[in-house]
């Protein structure tokens, strides 16, 4: 029993990690380390009954039917990984960028198989349906963000969008704030522990989640093959946005001094270095870490 919480835990924290790179998502990695369903049918299980219970004082009958204790864990470690390595992953974002999409990229181009393999019944309308969701992510990952308020209210606005990207795979929750123009702001809200701007994300997320989870349990549960063609295209589309090389078209200067791009295109390099060579050697692994986590996963 402690094995397993421990190892729902660190799979907690992997998926903490992807949630603090703007570009890869959460969902992805609950994905590939088999946990995903559950996710959604725990989140799920907080329902009318208990808030029915909660609202009598209930607790013990309230809890009873949830999936409270899978969750507990697997936020612990989300939560871990977000106030531990978030000046790290901000470090590794400024200076070491493109081996860190790299790793990444070839992560995420491994669970386009993994989430496909899972389809069923392999049609006409479902390649189609996967091919439409990937162009609509790819179109959605070259958006530009927009300057956006402060205030509270979109604060809860923002972290709603947010975590219902971070559960669908393919869609960042952290590039869903960067769109609405609040990445920075959280971040360094995280960074510097200013929860009176992180309890207003917080409750938008807790709304977001619950009404947002409720749908995607039915979509699986009357839709399962068509659900996963949708979900393989959106993290197909969303390698536009971690694709390693990149040239910045326009940027943004933060109050603090930090430089975010705006607008970037994808490029190639010119020719081959060291750089490239790691890059190649960082995506390999990523690939080959994702079909090992889809093999483990389909072993248990």
């Amino acid at each position: 029993m402690i094995k397993q919480k421990v190892i729902l835990f660190l799979k907690g924290f992997c998926m903490g990690i992807a949630d603090l790179i703007p570009g890869v998502s959460g969902g992805t990695i609950a994905f590939l380390v088999g946990i995903y369903e559950e996710l959604i049918a725990s989140v799920a299980s907080f329902d009318g009954r208990f808030a029915g219970h909660l609202f009598r004082g209930k607790i013990k009958e309230a809890f009873a039917g949830t999936g409270w204790q899978f969750l507990a864990v697997l936020l612990a470690g989300i939560l871990t990984a977000i106030f531990s390595l978030s000046k790290l992953l901000t470090w590794l974002l400024t200076h070491r960028t493109v081996y860190v999409h790299a790793f990444f990229f070839g992560l995420i181009v491994a669970t386009v198989f993994v989430i496909a393999k899972k389809v069923e019944k392999k049609d006409f309308v479902k390649t189609t349906v996967f091919l439409i969701s990937a162009c609509a992510m790819f179109f959605l990952v070259g958006m530009i963000p927009v300057k956006t308020p402060d205030a509270w209210w979109f604060l809860m606005i923002s972290g709603g969008v947010a975590i219902c990207a971070m559960i669908l795979p393919g869609i960042s929750g952290a590039f869903i704030l960067l769109l609405l123009g609040k990445y920075e702001h959280i971040i360094a809200a995280v960074s510097e522990r200013h929860f009176d701007i992180l309890i207003f994300v917080a409750f938008g997320c807790l709304f977001g989640l619950i009404a947002f989870v409720r749908l995607l349990r039915w979509l699986l549960a009357h839709y399962y093959d068509l659900t996963l063609s949708v979900l393989a295209g959106l993290v197909l589309g969303s390698l536009r946005k971690i694709w390693p090389w990149k040239e910045t078209l326009s940027m943004m200067v933060t109050p603090k001094g930090k430089v975010i791009p705006l607008e970037q295109i994808n490029i190639f390099p010119q020719a081959f270095s060291p750089e490239v060579l790691w890059v190649i050697i960082l995506i390999v692994a990523g690939v080959i870490l994702s079909l090992g986590l889809a093999v483990l996963d389909e072993k248990n």
